[in-house]
């Protein structure tokens, strides 16, 4: 993917709109964070030369004066709420991140457990939170919350939550997923501090939409795909316009709920220092994209990949296909078409050809390399093993992994595990070539271009199994399947 983001600009601007945001408010500022501050693939796709760490590195730059709070819904809690793309509670993801957030040297020690109501599992992950030195603060649930301003603001309202006693000028206030109560967060710890006499502000630090794209760039238009589950769309900043006169971009919910967080700075501080929910914002990256046209054709394959995943969970869930539709629309907006994805094509016509599930991958020098579905290999496992030989210039022709390597690995799966198939799964597939490479100088080869794989595009014939389709991800490999089963 041709690069048209400057990375390094990013942070170095980002990091000092921070700074300004901080003193703005006499030295104390709670920032909230929306998106991931981890591993934001959707942000390097949309952004060629974002790297997926970027927001942690820039935050790193104001480590010495920063702390992480986290928040996290106790009805979240109760349900074991999942993260989608990692396939873990939202429980485990704080402790997950919190660990990381100490190694890199930050104040990790506060988690605020928003709605909360005597739910057992909150009770029981705060004690699990208190066993690895992390304070827990309850929050609770606000009657009238958000209209009932009056409420809101006093003793009954964020009076009863618990005050986060904490240390540093920057807090960061995040969580690993949405509605956890983020921004009541910052807003009952305005209210605390207002009544302490301490001076401190809230911004909220944003990626997407950005602000000063037009509206339906394609950059834009792909973050209302990847939120099409959440009803996100984006807007008009209309308080912006009327209080500027200049256009800039938000999302409906900012903006829905900006009168009512108007009205409860003023309640807490006596005026509200935005004048807009784009005001709110310190998002930077618009004035970091120095070739357009290198992001706009990533972000309309995003789109096109962000349509693929909906109509497969469709599948999988027996959905109406109202929010695939929606994607529908979006890719005629940002004139999207199937062409733009040769991976798409070439998977079909190899299907067709063998009558069996294929799969293929656009590689990053523009080749493309297909896998058919055989008896000991699977169509995600061969494409695999072909694009490696490819990367690594070893005739497709040539077998790098030895029967010796392959007949453990199968025999196992039918005999012990039970198994239907002794078809190989993509894991298994490098499994069996890292014991061949002890012995084959080619094997080797094919494994040390593992990196090769990563940002290439790769299309399937049908639907994935989950754990292929978690394997190609870790890889770095965009993977979009037709959304369809191989068995009905």
């Amino acid at each position: 993917m041709k690069k048209g983001f400057d990375n390094d600009k990013y942070i170095k601007l980002q990091s000092e709109k921070i700074r300004e945001r901080i003193e703005k408010f006499g030295g104390k500022l709670y920032l909230e964070f929306g998106g991931k501050l981890f591993d934001d693939f959707h942000a390097s796709r949309v952004l060629p030369g974002f790297e997926p760490d970027s927001k942690i590195r820039m935050l790193q730059n104001l480590s010495s004066y920063a702390e992480i709070i986290f928040t996290i819904n106790a009805s979240d809690i109760e349900k074991n709420k999942t993260r989608g793309d990692l396939g873990i509670t939202y429980n485990d993801d704080i402790i997950r991140l919190a660990d990381a957030f100490r190694k890199m040297g930050f104040l990790v020690k506060s988690v605020v457990i928003t709605q909360y109501s005597g739910q057992p599992g909150a009770d029981a992950f705060k004690r699990r939170l208190s066993s690895i030195g992390i304070n827990t603060y309850m929050h609770y649930p606000i009657p009238g919350y958000p209209s009932d301003i009056k409420t809101i603001v006093s003793e009954n309202g964020f009076g009863r939550n618990d005050y986060v006693e904490t240390e540093k000028p920057l807090v960061v206030v995040t969580a690993p997923g949405p509605g956890s109560g983020k921004m009541a967060t910052c807003l009952s710890q305005l209210y605390h501090d207002q009544n302490r006499g301490i001076k401190s502000g809230y911004a909220k630090f944003e990626t997407f939409p950005v602000w000063n794209l037009p509206l339906k760039h394609p950059v834009n238009l792909a973050y209302e795909a990847a939120t099409a589950d959440l009803g996100d769309v984006n807007m008009i900043d209309p308080f912006h316009l009327e209080a500027y006169g200049k256009t800039t971009v938000n999302y409906n919910r900012d903006i829905e709920i900006f009168p009512v967080l108007r009205s409860i700075l003023e309640s807490i501080q006596g005026t509200s220092p935005y004048l807009s929910p784009t005001d709110m914002g310190v998002n930077m990256a618009g004035f970091c994209i120095y070739d357009e046209e290198a992001v706009q054709t990533a972000a309309k394959l995003e789109i096109l990949r962000r349509y693929y995943k909906s109509a497969v969970e469709d599948k999988r869930n027996g959905a109406d296909g109202t929010q695939t539709s929606h994607i529908e629309l979006i890719m005629k907006m940002a004139g999207v078409i199937t062409e733009m994805y040769p991976a798409i094509e070439a998977s079909l016509k190899k299907h067709e050809e063998t009558n069996a599930p294929a799969g293929a991958m656009v590689l990053t020098d523009g080749s493309i390399v297909t896998g058919k579905t055989s008896s000991l290999l699977g169509a995600s496992a061969a494409l695999l093993l072909n694009a490696l030989k490819k990367i690594a210039g070893i005739n497709h022709k040539e077998d790098i992994i030895s029967p010796e390597a392959l007949k453990p690995i199968c025999d196992l799966k039918v005999k012990k595990l039970h198994h239907k198939n002794p078809r190989l799964h993509s894991s298994e597939v490098l499994i069996a070539l890292s014991i061949s490479s002890a012995h084959n100088a080619a094997a080797q080869k094919a494994l040390d271009s593992i990196d090769g794989l990563k940002d290439c595009d790769s299309h399937f014939s049908v639907i994935l199994s989950p754990k292929d389709e978690d394997f190609y991800k870790r890889l770095g490999i965009n993977v979009t399947c037709e959304p369809k089963f191989e068995i009905k």
